[in-house]
């Protein structure tokens, strides 16, 4: 096989492999990656309608890339909605999620949310939920994160932030502090001012 073929039948599969993706930023990712690759190719072999298409993909990629990481910080795309302990729909959330949640929050039930002094927020990119926080007031002004959970599809992104950079969803409730669960897997803390204390993060609000 001539190194030529080679790069075709590379472009192809990550073009293929692009699309099996449920994260929506590495599915943009490689599908942009696949298109520059298929451009070059058929370019060589001066496929030219082939070439347009490819590159009129990739710009098409990399408009989304470019939507996706300019807002993933923007709180006008990302709204926090708190809602009861016991409210249905954030139940159907965590039952649909289950098995991925405790992947990710493996010490993490639904009997947490009967825990006195409890709050649970959805956050969510329009209508779509892209992940979930639960918290519980532990005492002595500190605030015990539960659950900070991301939908696969925004897993790339760090959504659960929302609900951490506004310090009045704890203050309002007493809290000083907050600290995360032990463990947790793929952190992303150290950039919002948080410290590592032990397997945890520890942030210091400013009231």
């Amino acid at each position: 096989m001539e190194l030529l073929d080679v790069i075709g039948w590379a472009g192809s599969a990550l073009l293929v492999w692009s699309l099996l993706q449920s994260r929506l930023l590495r599915l943009r990712a490689l599908n942009l990656v696949g298109c520059l690759v298929l451009t070059g190719f058929n370019a060589a072999l001066e496929v030219w309608p082939m070439v347009g298409l490819n590159v009129v993909l990739a710009v098409i990629n990399v408009g989304y890339l470019w939507r996706m990481l300019a807002t993933r910080h923007d709180d006008k795309v990302y709204q926090v909605v708190e809602v009861r302990t016991d409210d249905a729909f954030l139940l159907h959330v965590l039952r649909n999620h289950h098995d991925d949640i405790r992947r990710f929050n493996p010490g993490f039930g639904t009997d947490t949310l009967a825990r006195p002094g409890t709050a649970a927020f959805l956050i969510v990119n329009v209508d779509e939920v892209a992940g979930v926080v639960v918290f519980h007031t532990a005492g002595d002004g500190v605030a015990q994160v539960d659950l900070d959970y991301v939908i696969e599809r925004y897993r790339d992104l760090t959504p659960g932030e929302f609900v951490f950079r506004r310090s009045g969803y704890f203050t309002d409730r007493g809290c000083r502090a907050v600290i995360t669960p032990p463990g947790m897997r793929s952190p992303y803390y150290g950039r919002l001012g948080f410290e590592r204390s032990g397997d945890s993060y520890l942030l210091e609000l400013v009231p």
